[in-house]
């Protein structure tokens, strides 16, 4: 598990980097704002410890950047307890607010806590599905064919992001109607067959003879399972 913390007091940098790494994390250290976002942006975090009061750009503002790009967990320092304060922080995306001194006892097991909820979201809900040499990342709504990523529209993307959840599963044109566009959709029920149509000419190595995006003749489409 990978931790990053940024605070412009290095000593208390340390003392946490220490603590945290006799846990067996693997932990970074930065010391301003700016910094946190890039390390965030390019590091690949479980989690970050952010402080609030930091130079070039405050530990805020540094969450609510890092929030335009990452789900990462974040646990705010403070030096102010208020309860305003506290919600200014969870409003700006934190999932977690210790205020200081803090007990590095207290900060370990917030830091447990938050890795364990992580680890059972992202078991549930896991973002990417793979279909043979297609990959889609359903949270950065990345599609990619062997390893390259290929530009779906937007219901193209929901067209199979749907599909490829189910696999195995017939849906037909209604059901995708409904589903994909909505019951308010009064358009064409022909735009499935081209959106299916789009699909297998993006993802399919051969769009004539497609291996994973079926048609049940008669009923609809589905993914090969």
């Amino acid at each position: 598990m990978k931790i990053l913390v940024v605070d412009d007091e290095k000593l208390i940098v340390k003392g946490i980097k220490f603590n945290l790494e006799n846990e067996g994390y693997q932990v970074d250290a930065g010391y301003d704002g700016l910094e946190a976002v890039e390390l965030a942006r390019s590091g690949n975090y479980d989690l970050i410890i952010l402080d609030v009061m930091m130079p070039e750009l405050d530990g805020l503002a540094a969450c609510m950047r890092i929030r335009e790009f990452s789900t990462v967990p974040i646990i705010i320092l403070t030096a102010r307890g208020e309860d305003t304060d506290k919600i200014i922080g969870f409003e700006y995306g934190a999932d977690d607010y210790i205020t200081k001194p803090f007990n590095i006892v207290e900060l370990k097991a917030r830091v447990r806590a938050l890795m364990r909820r992580s680890a059972l979201v992202s078991s549930v809900t896991a973002t990417v599905l793979t279909v043979g040499h297609i990959t889609i990342d359903s949270e950065k709504r990345v599609a990619k064919k062997n390893g390259d990523a290929v530009d779906l529209t937007v219901k193209e993307f929901d067209v199979f992001e749907l599909l490829a959840k189910n696999p195995g599963r017939v849906f037909s044109r209604e059901n995708l109607l409904n589903t994909v566009w909505g019951y308010e959709y009064y358009g064409d029920i022909r735009t499935v067959d081209v959106h299916i149509r789009r699909l297998r000419e993006k993802l399919e190595k051969n769009p004539a003879e497609p291996e994973y995006i079926m048609t049940k003749w008669g009923v609809g489409y589905y993914i090969k399972g």
